[in-house]
């Protein structure tokens, strides 16, 4: 029996660094959907679930974390990968946040397609033990 792709979903209002991760990821063998902002991160997240969500931190709109608040009350299991620009200090500390209200995994950027595929792959691989 063929294993169904999972769905992640990428929300990103950086248009290079979103069509990046989603590229990084398909060449992982996912399948993915995008989004420019909290927002309309959110609206895909109802109209078809997905596995997994990357989501940048600072955002128009609705930032990452208002967005990893709203799916964490809609759905407290789904995994959550938060990224934010750079080593620089801020992108961490906003990061720390994020982690603390509810994301499963944080990454600075930049980041390598290794260990974006690495962290997806293990919160992918929890999800499905903690189905089981």
């Amino acid at each position: 029996m063929e294993e169904l792709l999972s769905r992640i979903l990428v929300i990103d209002d950086d248009d290079l660094v979103r069509n990046m991760i989603g590229r990084m990821l398909e060449r992982a063998g996912f399948e993915i959907m995008m989004a420019k902002n909290g927002r309309e991160g959110l609206a895909r997240f109802h109209t078809a679930p997905p596995d997994l969500i990357v989501t940048d931190v600072i955002m128009p709109e609705l930032d990452g974390i208002e967005t990893i608040m709203a799916l964490r009350q809609a759905a407290p299991a789904i995994p959550i990968i938060a990224v934010s620009g750079g080593g620089k200090a801020h992108a961490m500390q906003f990061l720390d946040v994020a982690h603390k209200l509810g994301a499963d995994l944080i990454l600075p950027k930049p980041f390598r397609q290794a260990d974006l595929v690495s962290a997806v792959t293990r919160l992918l691989e929890r999800a499905k033990q903690d189905v089981a």
